[in-house]
């Protein structure tokens, strides 16, 4: 390739993809299922706990944390590469410091102490200390500098649900300065050969996978964190974003995605039993904990390049313009639903943690069965989050700039 030139594939410029935002949809909303259930299993140290529980969550669960949290990383990469190139490093900081730095304040003081005060009042039924007195206890902190990029801790406080946007805003922040570096030429070459292998040759896309179950295996998992080592959402991150350099990578990932996601699944299938027998699989040294924890990783690489794939349907690009003007034409209901859920990823996943627990607060006490009390859980939150979402943020700018919404 020439010097100063580009591949023809990397220089077609991308049209949004509504499959990613689906996606990011599909798995905000799925957290409220998701720790909804989280009520009801018996391993674990969710915020309340139902007097019933099942085992059966443990796989369950563990089937949507193995693609689910990674996947949100991988395709914030792929959107920090179109971000960075048309905002350039500057811009681009500066946007996230906003989007994502606001609302994780506005989270942390506001939303997050609900959750722990729930906590101890659940735990202890004598526990009557009040929620105002409950506060100065929560903000007591010091700085831990061997917890980065999680430097503020206390006995009481924490980032809860909201270390994702701690550990998004950190990789941006980090990635913003590699920019300027980006469009050289050694790069360019760079991209362009492995682009071009992983096209030629079937299973390159899969290397990485070594990668992530080396990092399970050996750094262990962290299960404040979705179960996952918070290092290995980088490595999810930095894909994405190499992802986007090339369309030949969204080629790939589309040819061999059945293939990859039927790996990725026996692959999880394969480390469900080492999880669910093993003495404290996250970072037991035992071969099985160490084997279990390496088939995780892998199954993770496999699922969250084959779920893309999966989806992508790429549209042929539109005819050129008319010289005559149309008329605009009105959104289906369908698009109407698709944008609204769309803008509201961000403040729904804001929200959505506080409320499942203060619903679990008062459904554990209920004499029903599990199924019963899942259903409602579900839907009184699922509810909830919407209606806070619509009469809380979404009504008034300086709300929507709070919960980083656009405009």
């Amino acid at each position: 390739m020439a010097a100063g030139t580009e591949s023809p594939q990397a220089a077609l410029p991308e049209r949004r993809r509504p499959e990613l935002d689906a996606m990011r949809m599909l798995v905000v909303i799925g957290l409220v299922f998701f720790h909804s259930a989280l009520v009801f299993a018996t391993e674990g140290d969710f915020y309340v706990t139902n007097t019933e529980t099942t085992e059966a969550i443990t796989v369950i669960a563990g089937f949507g944390v193995v693609w689910a949290m990674p996947l949100l990383f991988l395709i914030s990469g792929l959107g920090a590469w179109h971000s960075l190139q048309r905002r350039g490093a500057g811009t681009f900081t500066k946007e996230r410091l906003l989007r994502l730095g606001v609302p994780l304040l506005v989270g942390t003081l506001l939303l997050n102490p609900l959750p722990q005060w729930l906590r101890q009042r659940s735990s202890d039924p004598d526990h009557d200390e009040s929620y105002v007195d409950f506060l100065p206890r929560f903000f007591d902190v010091h700085v831990e500098f061997d917890e980065f990029p999680f430097f503020v801790q206390g006995e009481h406080f924490e980032t809860g649900h909201l270390w994702f946007v701690v550990l998004l805003l950190t990789f941006s922040l980090m990635l913003a300065p590699l920019h300027r570096f980006l469009p050289h030429e050694p790069f360019r070459r760079l991209a362009d050969r492995v682009a071009a292998v992983t096209l030629r040759r079937r299973g390159v896309v899969l290397l990485p996978a070594l990668a992530f179950a080396a990092i399970c295996a050996f750094a262990g998992m962290e299960e404040d964190y979705a179960g996952w080592h918070r290092w290995s959402y980088l490595l999810f991150f930095a894909a994405g974003f190499t992802l986007a350099t090339d369309t030949r990578f969204r080629a790939v990932m589309r040819r061999d995605a059945r293939a990859t996601a039927c790996l990725g699944a026996l692959l999880f299938t394969a480390a469900a039993p080492g999880f669910t027998t093993a003495d404290d699989p996250f970072t037991a040294t035992t071969p099985l904990a160490v084997v279990s924890r390496a088939l995780f990783g892998a199954a993770g690489w496999c699922l969250v390049v084959a779920i893309p794939g999966l989806l992508d349907r790429p549209r042929p690009r539109p005819p050129q313009e008319p010289l005559t003007p149309t008329a605009p034409t009105t959104p289906t209901t369908r698009q109407r639903i698709y944008g609204y859920l769309a803008a509201a990823v961000l403040p729904l996943y804001v929200l959505h943690q506080p409320i499942v627990v203060a619903v679990a607060y008062f459904v554990v006490g209920w004499a029903a069965p599990i199924p019963v009390e899942y259903v409602a859980l579900v839907t009184i939150s699922l509810a909830l989050t919407l209606a806070a979402y619509e009469l809380l943020v979404r009504r008034t700018r300086a709300t929507r700039f709070l919960f980083g919404m656009r405009g």
